[in-house]
């Protein structure tokens, strides 16, 4: 949707506003932009619900997902106006707010998507049960452009490891290509991230079924002694075929990101749809039951950073002031 203003037989229109006759009644639609991933990983699983879901309980909406190379280029696709709202990983999102190695962005927060505790997965006969024992191994750790080599990184940084230098680094064009190289041997591990992550659900699913591998609770302590900005996350018993018991490790919230200049009604507009089928679009996909109002207060690292519009929404039904 790009909202750039446009002259037309003297009324001033939004670009990213269509009329559509549904039922006998002109609707007038506004599409919406939305950058994704790669196929066949989370964000596009998570993306394509997400539009389905608000696009049938709001028939003025049209959101459009678009596959991308991830949250490194949805990041810069938002800054340049090319997308109006995308999914980004919580590390990328945090490097982008505080300016680490870039310049600080203005990008705003339309919603908390999931927490994401990142692991490795590998084949339930490997021999591999530590995050030490994968050292020197070919490790695919997610597609380029995405925010899951990032997490990796910093999480194995504070265990004193380097993800280039003391592991064979993978980094994969499609996300959905790594879970088949685990079962073929190709790498020993895939990484990953998230509660239903379709890469670990496709290798705990198969045949050879799969070993998780996170950090034990004295390696998260000495990573969050170091990136403290990381919190203790679980995976639940039975989020993967398989998987009986809870896993703690380390992660983040991804985020669903807004452009600068998305106009507060539209923001309001989204905030409002979208929180009022938390429990229908929570029914439609696992990972999207920690898609609440009350988690993105929780999860932004400072309220200012949420879009204003959707600010005036948690004002209205007050949940912020």
């Amino acid at each position: 949707m790009k909202f750039a203003s446009a002259i037309c037989a003297g009324v001033l229109l939004l670009a990213g506003s269509a009329a559509a006759q549904e039922g006998g009644k002109v609707i007038q639609k506004t599409t919406i932009s939305l950058g994704t991933a790669t196929p066949g990983g989370g964000f596009p699983l998570y993306g394509n619900a997400f539009a389905q879901a608000m696009n049938e309980s709001d028939a003025s909406l049209s959101i459009e997902p678009r596959n991308t190379k991830g949250s490194n280029e949805n990041i810069p696709l938002l800054e340049k106006g090319e997308l109006d709202i995308a999914l980004v990983a919580g590390e990328p999102s945090y490097e982008a707010f505080m300016g680490i190695g870039r310049p600080a962005t203005h990008l705003k927060i339309l919603t908390a998507m999931y927490s994401s505790p990142g692991m490795f997965v590998v084949r339930a006969d490997s021999p591999y049960k530590a995050i030490r024992d994968l050292v020197g191994k070919p490790i695919a750790f997610g597609a380029r452009g995405s925010g899951l080599p990032i997490l990796s990184r910093y999480m194995l940084d504070g265990l004193g490891l380097k993800q280039d230098e003391d592991f064979q680094s993978v980094y994969l064009d499609r996300a959905g290509d790594g879970p088949a190289m685990v079962l073929d041997g190709k790498v020993a591990a895939l990484w990953g991230a998230g509660i239903g992550w379709p890469g670990f659900n496709t290798v705990a699913g198969s045949s050879a079924g799969a070993r998780f591998i996170a950090p034990d609770a004295e390696e998260i302590a000495r990573i969050r002694a170091k990136h403290n900005f990381l919190k203790p996350l679980t995976v639940p018993a039975g989020s993967y075929p398989n998987q009986n018991a809870p896993i703690n490790s380390v992660g983040s919230w991804s985020f669903i990101l807004a452009r600068e200049n998305l106009p507060d009604d539209v923001a309001y507009h989204l905030a409002r749809t979208l929180h009022g089928i938390e429990d229908a679009f929570c029914k439609k996909l696992a990972q999207a039951c920690e898609t609440t109002a009350v988690n993105t207060l929780a999860a932004a690292p400072d309220p200012a950073l949420i879009h204003p519009g959707v600010l005036r929404y948690f004002r209205e039904i007050g949940m912020a002031k």
